[in-house]
């Protein structure tokens, strides 16, 4: 349950500073942090199934 908060924490940074920042760079710049976050939303999400799934056992 602690690498889920840390990459949820993680995520929320992405979303909320780096994406923001990154606009200021360049399209690239945007593209790296999109594709980072969406790689975040998919760990948050395999993490927070396996959580749910070991938790009702």
């Amino acid at each position: 349950m602690l690498q889920l908060t840390q990459e949820n924490k993680s995520l929320w940074r992405i979303k909320n500073e780096y994406l923001k920042d990154a606009a200021e760079c360049g399209d690239e710049c945007t593209a790296f942090w999109m594709a980072l976050a969406a790689e975040k939303e998919k760990h948050v999400n395999d993490l927070t199934a396996l959580v749910k799934k070991n938790l009702n056992k």
